[in-house]
């Protein structure tokens, strides 16, 4: 949940969206679970399946080049095994440690390569789907302000929001009315049937591999 967290304390907060007061004198409150409609929201899921075939083909490629490394390892083994060898003589030896430097040398450098394609690639996607759930974030918090103006509300507040001490900012509200499963009955209103809500929700992650 850490994602939702980080953006709810910013941007999810649906603050002041009516009057002060109501006419007779009592606010109307609504209350929204900003975390259940993040995780429940087709959209997220959609991303969160984008997001993991990107990191799945990032992991392929990783693979791939792990596979000539292994190589080049095995080549070096090889050649060790040639250079204690000794029935070989030693102008062989001299061919052979020439050719172990340069596929030693060229084994760094292809690791050094693939561990910044592995940074750079993930740096790159992990960046691209903080804006993504940004924007779904975003589209959620104008729906529930349209949500409360078109209901008259004056206050709603999201209550699965924590504070830093990890405390419900919404301890206990009098007469307020939950609108989060008529929000999510909108967000999802237009979902492909085939979309399945899940409970797994967008973290950015480190490195697809090492």
């Amino acid at each position: 949940m850490t994602i939702i967290r980080r953006f709810t304390a910013l941007i999810l907060a649906v603050g002041l969206v009516g009057t002060a007061t109501a006419q007779d004198g009592k606010l109307k409150i609504a209350t929204i679970d900003m975390q259940q409609l993040f995780k429940e929201y087709h959209r997220t899921n959609a991303a969160q399946k984008q997001i993991n075939v990107e990191r799945a083909r990032i992991q392929k490629e990783n693979n791939e080049r792990l596979a000539r490394i292994r190589e080049l390892d095995t080549e070096l083994q090889n050649m060790r095994k040639q250079l204690d060898d000794p029935s070989i003589s030693d102008s062989k030896k001299q061919t052979v440690y020439r050719d172990w430097q340069m596929k030693q040398n060229e084994g760094i450098a292809l690791d050094r390569e693939r561990r910044e394609f592995l940074q750079r690639r993930n740096q790159a996607l992990n960046e691209k789907m903080v804006q993504r759930m940004k924007g779904i974030l975003e589209e959620i918090r104008k729906l529930g302000e349209e949500q409360a103006k078109a209901e008259d509300y004056d206050y709603v507040f999201d209550k699965s929001g924590l504070s830093t001490s990890q405390v419900p900012f919404l301890l206990y509200t009098k007469d307020a009315t939950d609108i989060t499963a008529t929000l999510l009955k909108t967000l999802n209103k237009d979902a492909p049937t085939e979309v399945e809500v899940t409970e797994e929700v967008i973290i950015p992650e480190g490195e697809a591999g090492e």
